[in-house]
């Protein structure tokens, strides 16, 4: 058990046991991971502070429903992701704009920060259009980083069913950005393989 496993287990037995400033202290623990998951897979910053905001409200509410069968933070992760579900479907007849420029830093694996602000737009379109199934692992594995056990036990789904969605989504989203960085490096890519 990870160090922030156990502290995460001994707040929840104290907030269980009637320490209102336990759960401030997961909260705080937590937030920033919580809030960047709804934002990735919301894409408007309001719906991910109200998603954020609700998440933290459900696991106040249901703190005694956690079992301990896995680390609190993936149930707290999965409870993110149902809760993204729901303020989606609320709001499925709102287009969505796109995340603002600047956001997020820019993504360290283009070549420079003018062609990484050139592609993010079309890479949150991409990801926008996948289907949330694909979309929330997508965002869990790649995005956030976090390993494909975790989300397993996250999104209660066999681990097999998480690699073959990372797989099906990223091959989704490679279909529909096609090659953003021009000719000359898939043709460089050809001729030294």
């Amino acid at each position: 058990m990870t160090d922030r496993a156990a502290d995460d287990a001994a707040l929840i037995e104290q907030y269980l046991g009637g320490d209102v400033d336990a759960f401030d202290a997961l909260m705080r623990a937590h937030e920033d991971r919580v809030f960047s998951i709804c934002l990735r897979m919301l894409r408007q910053r309001e719906a991910a502070l109200d998603a954020t905001q609700e998440t933290f409200i459900t696991v106040f509410r249901k703190a005694d429903r956690f079992a301990g069968r896995s680390a609190f933070s993936t149930w707290l992760y999965r409870v993110a992701v149902n809760t993204c579900y729901d303020v989606a479907r609320r709001n499925r007849r709102r287009t969505a704009d796109p995340l603002p420029e600047g956001l997020d830093p820019a993504d360290p694996g283009a070549g420079d920060d003018y062609e990484s602000a050139d592609i993010r737009p079309d890479i949150e379109q991409a990801l926008a259009a996948l289907p949330s199934e694909f979309r929330a692992v997508v965002i869990l594995v790649d995005l956030e980083g976090l390993a494909l056990e975790t989300v397993s036990e996250a999104l209660n789904v066999p681990i097999g069913t998480v690699k073959s969605r990372v797989f099906r989504g990223r091959r989704l989203l490679a279909d529909s950005l096609g090659n953003l960085r021009g000719d000359s490096e898939s043709q460089s890519g050809e001729t030294n393989a």
